[in-house]
């Protein structure tokens, strides 16, 4: 993960193709319990759930992760609640994962591991 840590998500518009399955293997193994899921038009996104002791402490989770998010100019979509945030990662311009989306996992990530 520290590699990614190290790194700048990248503005992307387009014109590249998304990691295949076995790259997207290759970076799960550096971000810690995301899933790779798809939706209905077959793109892969990152998938984790995090859960805290009350409303409070999940709003300062995801402030924290809007933080975070707009520093690297790239924003995942997010539910929370009490108790409770889900957090989905992708890059919509190419619809797929890209580095920048296993980059601002790992980011998110440090935000719980500090």
């Amino acid at each position: 993960m520290s590699d990614l840590l190290n790194k700048k998500c990248v503005p992307c518009e387009g014109g590249v193709l998304p990691f295949d399955i076995s790259e997207i293997h290759k970076y799960q193994k550096k971000v810690d319990g995301w899933d790779v899921t798809s939706n209905e038009k077959k793109f892969f996104f990152l998938h984790k759930k995090f859960s805290f002791v009350n409303f409070s402490e999940s709003q300062k989770f995801i402030n924290e992760v809007g933080r975070i998010s707009e520093g690297e100019g790239h924003h995942p979509d997010i539910t929370f609640g009490w108790g409770y945030a889900e957090i989905k990662i992708t890059t919509h311009s190419i619809e797929g994962l890209s580095e920048n989306d296993f980059i601002l996992a790992a980011k998110i990530d440090k935000i719980i591991n500090v």
